[in-house]
């Protein structure tokens, strides 16, 4: 049996990875690149959010009965293992160099938390010493969020910081230094604040948000009190310094986390969309990439919405799922002509979709969509998100929007030239 939350639980991991009861599998779609398919995969599993939805290769462990923190723990591990392993470390037979190479970022961390355990635990293993520095990464005093409703249950909402700047650490094998944590922890404070402000107003729910990652970051005094003194007067986007927009991965971290800001609480207002874009264009983001992020950030909002209190009202679930639908029109619709000639292709994946729009698939049906719908977006990297574990989930709303956006490909007795 396997639980992060026991000792020499990363020793187990390790045979059973030997063994193949686990598999790390990473297989990129064509046409799209390295640290956009690593975004979205981090992205899809919810450790940028600090929120743990699933495991990247340990998938088939029954987790039903870990802590959140735990889910955090092993998701944590697995991020700093993908991105060793998409830079040419194979995970079998360079496992031991991947554990020396994380403690080894790890002792430059500028964490003073991370540094006094390296002291404390002296007399631990290398497995038993990482149990414990990525234990300490995903713990949170609870005491601080009282009141903070659903994002209460983000666990660390920093641990995504790690996985950045460990990937820096395998790509350019230099020490990350003591600053560098900590000036990107201040960077996202500064995006957070940035999105409380764009409507004009503080709610009680970014203020929430602000809170919780303040704690994760752990800051030194001085620090802390600089970001908590830009909160409380508010901060422009020359605020957030020059490195930041040297590091792609990192772009998209402040772009995801400021569109969780402003739609954790409400459904986005024209100020706050507005602030978006110039944010975007400040980061030097493309336009289509922000619609990107809002379909990831509004689908972790939906699936998250029996602990997101404004969801619990009926409107303002149809108006985000609408908003959902509307963002994958922008999204289908660059893409709409090669996706019509794709499914000329494949007439019974047409029947199907005009069968779903009218009347429930059996299970046998639904599977079959997914399958011949995935085969055709293999070809095509805007909409690499299906192929995402989990991807498939917004499928449904998809499938209602394919015969209203591309009709072509459904027409009956069409004349085939």
């Amino acid at each position: 049996m396997f639980s992060p939350g026991s000792k020499g639980w990363i020793a187990k991991y390790a045979d059973m990875l030997r063994k193949g009861e686990i598999e790390v599998c990473i297989e990129k779609p064509k046409g799209i690149g390295k640290e956009h398919f690593t975004h979205l995969t981090f992205e899809n599993s919810g450790i940028i959010f600090g929120f743990a939805t699933q495991l990247l290769f340990a998938t088939h462990l029954n987790t039903s009965k870990w802590t959140a923190e735990e889910k955090l723990k092993c998701l944590l591990f697995e991020s700093h293992l993908f991105v060793f392993v998409c830079n040419g470390g194979d995970p079998k037979k360079d496992f031991d160099r991947f554990i020396d190479e994380l403690l080894t970022f790890y002792i430059h961390h500028s964490s003073k938390s991370i540094s006094r355990l390296f002291t404390f635990f002296l007399k631990e293993s290398r497995d038993e010493k990482l149990e414990n520095i990525l234990a300490k990464r995903t713990d949170i005093r609870r005491t601080l969020l009282d009141g903070a409703i659903w994002v209460n249950y983000l666990s660390n909402a920093f641990v995504y910081l790690d996985v950045i700047l460990f990937r820096e650490f395998l790509c350019t094998k230099e020490s990350m230094g003591e600053t560098n944590y900590e000036e990107f922890a201040l960077d996202a404070l500064t995006a957070l604040t940035l999105s409380a402000y764009s409507d004009g107003k503080l709610e009680s729910q970014e203020k929430a948000m602000f809170d919780v990652f303040l704690a994760s970051a752990n800051l030194n005094d001085e620090r802390k009190e600089y970001a908590q003194e830009k909160f409380k007067k508010g901060a422009t986007l020359a605020d957030i310094s020059n490195k930041s927009l040297q590091n792609w991965l990192f772009k998209r971290f402040l772009l995801d986390i400021s569109a969780l800001t402003i739609y954790s609480s409400h459904e986005a207002l024209p100020e706050e969309k507005d602030f978006l874009n110039e944010f975007c264009l400040h980061l030097h983001i493309p336009p289509k990439d922000l619609d990107e992020t809002l379909v990831m950030v509004e689908r972790f909002v939906l699936n998250h919405n029996h602990q997101i209190s404004f969801l619990q009202n009926r409107n303002s679930y149809e108006r985000l799922y609408g908003n959902v639908s509307r963002r994958w029109i922008k999204i289908l619709g660059r893409n709409k002509d090669k996706l019509a000639l794709e499914l000329r292709q494949s007439k019974e994946l047409v029947s199907l979709i005009k069968k779903s729009t009218s009347e429930d698939l059996t299970k046998e049906e639904k599977e079959k969509v997914k399958t011949q719908f995935l085969d055709i977006v293999k070809s095509m990297p805007a909409l690499a998100i299906f192929m995402l574990p989990g991807g498939a989930l917004l499928l449904p709303i998809v499938l209602k929007i394919i015969p209203d956006l591309i009709p072509s490909a459904f027409r009956d007795n069409e004349i085939e030239s």
